[in-house]
């Protein structure tokens, strides 16, 4: 009969499907950068995408807490969102709406990720694992300022801009 699963398991579980998704979220803020028209979004993606590489060594930091390689598990929900990203995309690019849109899947993958840092930084204080806690918790607040800007971008602007696009588009 196999172990019961505790919640060191789960957090192990849950840090290698954020491994995953945080390299993916590195792949996706270069095609984001890449793709946005407006200046000040392409830089926070561009901005975002060097910040989340530091995220992946701090994850990986937080394996050799554990004492454990860094690896990752497909993330199947980081997947479909990018999955949602490439398809909008290909829907949208070019368009005037293609920066909100760009926006909406950016904050997409940023919630995903303060969802799972909230959860392994809280697990990471009920397994009195104070120093991985720590470095989660400032992932965390990156995690947080980026969606904030992502926020800010789309209220300064682009989603204005995207509707702007929708009148003239009717004229």
């Amino acid at each position: 009969m196999a172990a019961e699963k505790n919640l060191s398991d789960a957090f192990y579980e849950t840090l290698k499907d954020v491994y995953f998704a945080e390299k993916q979220s590195v792949k996706a803020c270069k095609k984001s950068a890449k793709a946005a028209q407006s200046p000040e979004l392409k830089k926070a993606f561009t901005d975002h995408g060097e910040e989340s590489q530091g995220h992946v060594e701090r994850l990986v930091q937080v394996f050799e807490i554990l004492g454990k390689p860094a690896r990752g598990k497909t993330c199947d929900a980081m997947v479909g969102i990018t999955s949602e990203m490439e398809e909008d995309l290909e829907d949208f690019g070019g368009t005037a709406a293609a920066d909100a849109v760009l926006i909406g899947c950016g904050q997409a993958i940023e919630h995903y990720e303060i969802a799972r840092y909230g959860m392994l930084k809280t697990w990471a204080m009920q397994l009195g694992m104070k120093d991985a806690a720590k470095l989660l918790d400032e992932t965390l607040q990156e995690e947080h300022k980026a969606d904030a800007l992502l926020t800010q971008i789309a209220e300064a602007g682009v989603n204005a801009s995207a509707e702007e696009g929708r009148k003239a588009a009717r004229a």
